[in-house]
């Protein structure tokens, strides 16, 4: 998914790069280059690239560009998703790992159709590994706000939804035209409406393809076996 996204944002920066004449004589002679570095520990390019939609003085990008991006990511999502199995066996051949663990990340349950009981993706992840939902609480919700406040990460939004959410907000603010609304004032908002959103979503898809933990008993967990006892624990009791 990284991978996917940083192709895009390099497409990008050499369209705007293209056109400013001094630059773009340097790209069409290979005399510079442009490329991302973008990790899984820092994915602030990512988020930079997304963008926020809304005024322009304030660092907003049309509604329209902020949903053709969001497709993007939504593209990106589903191609990591579906490389699940491919870096099982890499972990397995060539590290010798025994155990895998992936971090699907929130977006999971917004790239699934839940309403096709094949859905490509959780298909894939329900031959090929145990989906855990961790399922937090208002406070862990809370404090997820005020991390993504401070340290912004990129989000995806439903199309529907983001169309909802983007009039509703409007409405709330008083506002008519797009380029008057705060880049940042609809982020927060817009997280804190996903958060609501998807833990319907989450519920559903641990009900029918996986399990369920509450967050108070992942700190907990300090090594393999302590995983595999919650593991057991769960799976047990939904017998």
């Amino acid at each position: 998914g990284t991978r996917y996204m940083g192709e895009h944002i390099v497409d990008n920066f050499k369209r705007e790069a293209m056109k400013v004449p001094f630059l773009r004589n340097l790209l069409l002679s290979d005399s510079i280059s442009i490329s991302s570095n973008i990790t899984f520990e820092n994915l602030s390019p990512l988020s930079t690239y997304l963008g926020k939609p809304g005024n322009p003085d304030k660092g907003g990008i049309t509604f329209e560009e902020y949903k053709r991006r969001q497709n993007q990511h939504r593209q990106a999502e589903i191609h990591a998703l579906l490389d699940v199995p491919e870096f099982i066996d890499r972990a397995h051949d060539i590290y010798q790992y025994e155990n895998f663990v992936c971090d699907s990340g929130g977006s999971l349950c917004e790239v699934t159709n839940l309403n096709d009981h094949v859905d490509p993706v959780l298909k894939c992840l329900s031959e090929h590994t145990v989906l855990l939902y961790i399922e937090g609480n208002p406070a862990h919700t809370k404090m997820l706000v005020e991390r993504f406040k401070k340290h912004p990460k990129p989000m995806y939004y439903q199309p529907r939804f983001l169309e909802t959410k983007w009039e509703q907000y409007k409405q709330q603010q008083g506002l008519i035209r797009d380029d008057d609304v705060d880049p940042d004032g609809f982020a927060v908002w817009g997280f804190e409406q996903l958060m609501l959103h998807r833990i319907p979503l989450y519920d559903t898809i641990a009900r029918r393809y996986g399990y369920k933990v509450h967050m108070e008993d992942i700190p907990a967990i300090k090594c393999v076996d302590d995983f595999n006892e919650i593991m057991c624990r769960v799976i047990d009791s939904n017998k």
